[in-house]
């Protein structure tokens, strides 16, 4: 391989690249959101990505770690919403799809949300959804 060639070859591999900050950045918002907005319920992610070796890869795969599992579970009375947060162009990945069928066909939700009001738009369909009024701190 010549240098130009390893060059146009990185070119490739930098715009392949998924902008992880931007996703995160919504996250954070949306989980400061739910939880100041519905103290009483739990809103958490797994911590399932990032970059490991493969000693400590196989260490918490070995724990129960899952390929795909939704960024976000929100959890209230006797229901689970599973959120996979995405950019306005972000698709999901094959073991995120194939998470997303084994959680409907298991009668639970899952939405992808790819901003903070969608995200609290979701939320609050949701609980309507499940309890018939928007619910507020006050419960």
């Amino acid at each position: 391989m010549t240098y130009d060639e390893f060059l146009a070859m990185m070119a490739r591999e930098k715009k392949r690249r998924k902008p992880r900050h931007l996703e995160s950045a919504i996250q954070q918002q949306s989980v400061d959101w739910f939880r100041a907005t519905y103290p009483q319920y739990l809103c958490f992610s797994v911590p399932n990505g990032g970059s490991r070796n493969s000693i400590e890869a196989a260490h918490i795969k070995r724990e129960g770690a899952l390929a795909g599992v939704a960024d976000l579970i929100i959890v209230a009375d006797r229901s689970v919403l599973f959120v996979e947060m995405k950019t306005a162009k972000g698709r999901q990945q094959e073991s995120q799809k194939l998470f997303q069928e084994n959680v409907e066909r298991l009668g639970h939700e899952y939405k992808i949300c790819r901003s903070l009001k969608q995200f609290q738009l979701t939320v609050e369909s949701w609980l309507k959804d499940k309890y018939g009024r928007k619910i507020s701190k006050e419960g």
